[in-house]
């Protein structure tokens, strides 16, 4: 396996980090901000190694806390855990199928507030939590979901463009001289 896949889900994380922080026109519309990590961290944990899903959740956990307003590594956890259940059970998962794609973003898009949540309140933090968190939180859900299946298609799209495709040889070969006739 070549390094490029894991430079490239490195830099989506880098670029999914900075677009949620800079850009609100979906926070605006929706009221509600949509959290892509868990959908990244479902394709990481589908198609990498363990090695490069931790690597995923480290790295992309401290980007997104340092940029709102969770405490720092608040974030690393819930996406280590969600790769490491994936990663678990990723034979026994049907990752070429949208449908469990789209099933496994919202799951895990889902799972990742709340246990954001959970780990603010055993530290004794008081998040701001109402009725408006269970709209947020369909939000984050459906759009994780939603952009689950679309990480599968951009990186099998790049993996095809930028990877090296090894070709498979035959027995043929067009030196050989093959002598018919009998002997």
């Amino acid at each position: 396996m070549t390094i490029l896949p894991n430079i490239l889900i490195l830099l989506t994380a880098l670029l999914v980090v900075f677009f949620q922080g800079a850009f609100n026109g979906i926070r605006d519309l929706l009221g509600a901000q949509v959290d892509l990590l868990p959908a990244l961290m479902v394709y990481t944990a589908l198609t990498s190694g363990p090695v490069m899903m931790m690597v995923l959740s480290v790295f992309a956990g401290f980007m997104f806390d340092t940029l709102s307003v969770n405490p720092l590594g608040i974030s690393v956890l819930p996406l280590l855990l969600i790769g490491f259940l994936l990663q678990l059970r990723r034979d026994l998962l049907l990752r070429d199928q949208i449908y469990a794609q789209f099933a496994l973003g919202l799951i895990a898009s889902a799972l990742a507030p709340l246990m954001t949540v959970l780990i603010l309140l055993t530290l004794g933090q008081s998040p701001l939590l109402g009725w408006g968190s269970l709209w947020q939180w369909i939000v984050m859900s459906g759009g994780g979901g939603i952009a689950t299946p679309l990480f599968f298609f951009l990186f099998d799209r790049l993996n095809h463009a930028l990877g090296y495709q090894p070709i498979v040889e035959s027995s043929f070969r067009a030196d050989r001289e093959i002598r018919r006739g009998r002997n």
